[in-house]
């Protein structure tokens, strides 16, 4: 069976079906299960532990203040769970920066997947940086099909700064690590649900990892 999503034919039947999504009152579900239902592919909620057993992925999303998102996924014992968790981990927006070694917003130590530090932005054109920009430097599986300069939606006032580990790089009055990899670990500091056909390919991809 296949999908006609804008123009592109997905082939439902070659995806995985159990994607687990983070549940921890800190994140953009709705919008990603309706990108992913777009891809023929059902995911359900993991708000603890135990709900990871059996998963083929781990979609790690997030809106809002890092330091109570942190304390809340603390509070089940999902911290540990996504730093443990062997198979593709794909974190987004908030998700992506919580795990980082530490970020300035709270002050907060994160989950150290990754090492690098968020910082705020400071002397840029607007924050929050909201809205459309292109992304270059594209690399690794994430980006198959997905051209240089393809637009993606951001929001957000803290960013990871530019790193050597970066797989896509933006620019915001300098640039910005825009998505990040490190083994089975990625991280998108947008929101490719909220991307069009570019945002929904990196999903597509992800999901046949």
């Amino acid at each position: 069976m296949h999908t006609l999503y804008q123009g592109c034919f997905v082939k439902q039947d070659s995806m995985p079906q159990n994607i687990k999504i983070v549940h921890y009152k800190a994140g953009n579900i709705a919008s990603v299960i309706n990108a992913l239902s777009r891809l023929g592919v059902r995911a359900s909620l993991a708000s603890g532990p135990s709900a990871l057993k059996g998963a083929e992925k781990l979609i790690f999303p997030g809106v809002g203040h890092a330091k109570p998102a942190m304390e809340a996924l603390k509070s089940t014992g999902m911290d540990q769970a996504i730093q443990e968790f062997t198979r593709p981990v794909l974190g987004i927006c908030l998700g992506m920066q919580l795990m980082a070694a530490r970020s300035e917003e709270g002050n907060m130590k994160g989950l150290g997947i990754f090492q690098e530090e968020i910082k705020r932005f400071t002397g840029r054109p607007k924050i929050p940086h909201m809205g459309w920009n292109s992304l270059y430097d594209l690399k690794g599986p994430l980006f198959k099909h997905v051209s240089e300069g393809s637009h993606v939606y951001f929001v957000h006032s803290y960013y990871m700064p530019d790193s050597s580990h970066a797989i896509a790089r933006c620019d915001y009055g300098g640039a910005f690590t825009a998505a990040i990899q490190s083994d089975n670990f990625f991280g998108l500091q947008f929101h490719p649900e909220k991307s069009g056909p570019a945002g929904i390919t990196m999903l597509k991809n992800f999901i046949s990892l």
